[in-house]
């Protein structure tokens, strides 16, 4: 396939596992489309990939939490590129207390990775169905296959996300759109980040994972056409092995003492 003139469009791209997708296309050479929130750096990041690759690097800033901007970002992108790649990573987190969570961090959390994923999507099928062959890679979690206490919208919104990318894997497959979601657990994306799964205790630093390896392997495995993919086996074994009675405490306690912390 001649890829010279397609793209691959990233979001969440500006930091962390976006970052790394990002740079693991390029030195693939393949061209990008960097979508992340405004001030992040993205006009210096699409020079350096650029120059270090010579590929073609775009970059979009907006706030994927208002529907209106996802609509004006996918209308851009339909009418100025051929789209065989599109990365759903953007997504929120967070941990609270849900008495003590606002509306506006809920409905942001839900927005972002819920509805921002699935209309990014839908917008930009016909955009991907329309080249010889494409694919979409939409970033769940671990915490997909777990409720867990204080961080009770985020696992929501993963099963969700893991769950649309089963149901439209299924969908497409006799299509040349190929579908797949990955499930990575907790990543050194930033100081902050990583100091605060530290406080969770051994379970949270034995399950810490290097954003630059997870993007790798996830390009990998996609290319290779694995629908579900799963980045770290001890996650996978021990989500799969607990029972749900004894999961969700647990993982609650760990979340707890962060909170804590």
């Amino acid at each position: 396939m001649n890829t010279e003139e397609s793209y691959a469009v990233i979001t969440g791209a500006s930091q962390g596992l976006g970052k790394s997708f990002a740079e693991n296309l390029a030195k693939k050479h393949i061209n990008v489309i960097l979508v992340s929130l405004p001030d992040q750096n993205l006009q210096k990041l699409c020079q350096e990939l650029e120059d270090t690759y010579q590929i073609k690097a775009y970059y979009y800033e907006v706030d994927l939490s208002i529907n209106e901007n996802v609509i004006k970002l996918t209308k851009w992108l339909n009418a100025s590129f051929d789209i065989y790649i599109l990365i759903n990573n953007a997504g929120l987190g967070g941990t609270k207390k849900f008495t003590e969570a606002s509306s506006d961090y809920i409905n942001a959390i839900l927005q972002v990775n819920v509805a921002a994923t699935s209309l990014i999507t839908h917008q930009l099928l016909p955009n991907l169905l329309k080249q010889p062959k494409a694919y979409i890679l939409n970033v769940s979690s671990m915490a997909a296959f777990s409720p867990i206490g204080f961080k009770t919208v985020y696992p929501a919104s993963k099963t969700f996300i893991h769950s649309f990318s089963r149901g439209l894997h299924e969908e497409l497959k006799d299509t040349n759109v190929f579908v797949s979601v990955v499930n990575p657990g907790a990543m050194r994306t930033n100081a902050d980040v990583c100091e605060r799964i530290e406080k969770q205790g051994f379970l949270g630093k034995l399950t810490l994972l290097d954003p630059d390896n997870v993007a790798s392997y996830s390009i990998r495995q996609l290319f290779k056409k694995d629908s579900v993919i799963m980045v770290n086996p001890i996650s996978w074994l021990i989500m799969k092995i607990l029972p749900i009675w004894i999961k969700l405490p647990l993982m609650t306690q760990a979340i707890k003492r962060e909170i804590e912390a």
